[in-house]
Parts: structure tokens; sequence; C-alpha cells
């Protein structure tokens, strides 16, 4: 069987990156729709050697799709999902929008697919943040063999993770440092180019950031377990593409580097890194699908603690894989059907 999808925001970073997907993985597709806002209408994207047109989300029919990804910010996800569902499709969700809802799924297709079946609720299902996902990926086989207390994570995110704008701004940036020529940020607060900003998304009541505490949320949820203390900072660094997270657990037992490294060889999506410097998110995570993991160690502070080191490619596995993957799955287990 083949079906008829469609991308929302499909001109930005996330459904670009879907698209490619899309073929690159051979999904069965009987008919594709693109769509976008106002700005994007009259301008086609390629797929399969043919031209696609852009339709504008604003007017455009969700009775023509079964499947459809939105790959939009909240506001639009908000106003526009419950049309799509309405019309009889499935959504996959990639804003943060439903992620906290209880009567929507959030979904890593190696972590959680137990609570896949739940989405017919809502006929909505939610990916998870960017770098939740691949710490997911990385927590689950960890979690399964030993549990896990308390979590201490630092994430070094990259531009891309805020748009196409912040990669202009960071390659614009560093040009006219170069050239010693000065600079406004406007997409960011601050200066991206050679610098690290201690801050991603608005800060909340507790004094994180929104960022941050969808680490928390989102773990927890993920994982069924309200009980793991989550302790999170997230930093932009001037990187296109890619991810990185170093993280501390505490384990419920104790857990070698030896065992950890065993535990982790065989876990559905993570490629490990032998080299004591790797990996990074240029060298191996940027256009590759798994959720790479190196700098194993046991903690030298305390008699239950791991460290790890995790990189991933935030627009891939990060975003449109993770959405790919679920819906893979919905077409292989008659989900449509």
């Amino acid at each position: 069987m083949s079906y008829a999808i469609a991308i929302v925001g499909a001109t930005g970073l996330v459904g670009t990156t879907l698209l490619s997907l899309l073929e690159e993985k051979q999904f069965p597709i009987k008919r594709l729709f693109l769509v976008a806002s106002q700005h994007s209408v009259g301008k086609e994207l390629n797929f399969k050697n043919q031209s696609i047109p852009i339709f504008h989300l604003h007017d455009f029919d969700f009775h023509q799709t079964q499947i459809a990804f939105f790959c939009v910010n909240s506001e639009l996800a908000a106003n526009y999902i419950p049309k799509a569902t309405a019309a009889g499709n499935i959504v996959i969700d990639k804003s943060h929008h439903y992620r906290n809802h209880k009567d929507v799924p959030l979904i890593v297709p190696e972590v959680n697919l137990n609570q896949l079946a739940n989405f017919r609720k809502l006929n909505i299902i939610a990916s998870p943040n960017c770098t939740t996902i691949p710490i997911a990926v990385g927590l689950k086989p960890i979690y399964d063999a030993v549990g896990i207390d308390r979590i201490n994570i630092a994430t070094y995110q990259s531009v891309s993770g805020t748009g196409k704008e912040a990669i202009v701004e960071l390659t614009e940036q560093t040009r006219k440092l170069l050239s010693q020529e000065t600079i406004e940020p406007k997409v960011y607060m601050q200066q991206i180019a050679f610098n690290v900003l201690p801050f991603i998304d608005d800060v909340q009541s507790n004094g994180y950031t929104r960022e941050e505490m969808k680490m928390v949320w989102e773990i927890k949820k993920i994982f069924d377990d309200e009980s793991i203390a989550i302790n999170p900072t997230a930093v932009r660094v001037p990187v296109y593409c890619g991810h990185a997270v170093s993280f501390h657990i505490v384990t419920k037992q104790k857990k070698s580097t030896l065992e950890a490294l065993e535990i982790l060889s065989n876990a559905p999506g993570v490629k490990l890194t032998n080299d004591y410097a790797s990996p990074t998110p240029v060298s191996h995570a940027a256009g590759n699908d798994e959720v790479y993991i190196g700098r194993i160690r046991e903690d030298i502070s305390h008699p239950k603690g791991l460290n790890l080191w995790i990189v991933a490619d935030n627009l891939r596995k990060g975003a449109a894989l993770n959405a790919l993957q679920i819906a893979e799955h919905l077409v292989k287990n008659n989900y449509l059907s």
C-alpha cells in the first residue's frame, strides 16, 4: 500500500530534511503535498526528479491526505493540527505544543513504542525535542539494565536548531569578524560567531530555560518515570549542524565502564566510538542517522556514576528521521488500514 502524505512546513530545515528522507528511505507515497506559508507559495521543491508545488497552509484541504507531518512552530501546530485530524489524518507533530498532552504519546521508536497505541485518542503523535531524542536513545539500554536515579545534562546545540536565519547569521558574523567589520546580532541576543551562549529559549520562573525544561518534562514522559531527577543546562554553540550532549548519570546499581560499553554495544540506533577524541558533531553526526556515543567512563566523584558524550544530527535523528520512523512503524503495523 501507499499513502497520501502532507509535509507542513515543507520549506524549513526540518521539512526539507524530511522530504529528502522520504525519498532516501523509499517511504510508500501515493501522493505528496508540500505545505507552507504564503511566502513560499509559487515555489517548488524537487522529489524523485519531479517538481512539487507548495500549497498555502491557510486553505489547504487535509481531506486529501492520510498522514500529516507538522514541522512548524507551536502556534501553527495548535491552529492547524485539529483541522488535519478532523479531516481524518494521523498527525506526527515536531512542535512542542502537544508533547505534554496526556492523550498524546511522545515517541522515540527505539525507546517507547509500547506507548504508541494511545495515539488513537486524538490521532496525534508527538516527536520530542531535538536533544531529548538522542539522550533517550542513549539512556534506554542503561535504564533497562540497571535503572537511573539522576541525570545531569549539558547540551551544546548547533545553530540549525534555530532555523535557516541562524545559519545565515553565523556565516555572516564569521565573515564580518574575520574582515574586521562591525556585526549586529539579530537572531540571537548576542554574537554567536566565535562565542558560546549559555541559554536557549525563554527563561522560566525557576531560572531554567524552556529548552532545559523540555528535557525534564519529555524524558520523564518517555520513560514513564517521574522519579528520575534531571538537572539540565542548554548551550548554543557556533556549529552549523549536530547537537552534542555531555551527561552524567547515577544508576541504581553500579556498572563499570566495560559493562556500560557492553550494554550499549547492541543498542538500536546507537554507534559507539572508541577514539578518545570523538564523536563530534561535524565528523560523525552531521548527515548521519545514528546516535553516536563516546567518552564513556566511571564517575570519580560518585560510586554509581557514569559519564557519557553523545552527538546526533539534530535535523535528522533529532527531528525528521524520528518522525519518519514513527510513520514507518504505523505502516508496518497496519495502523493506517
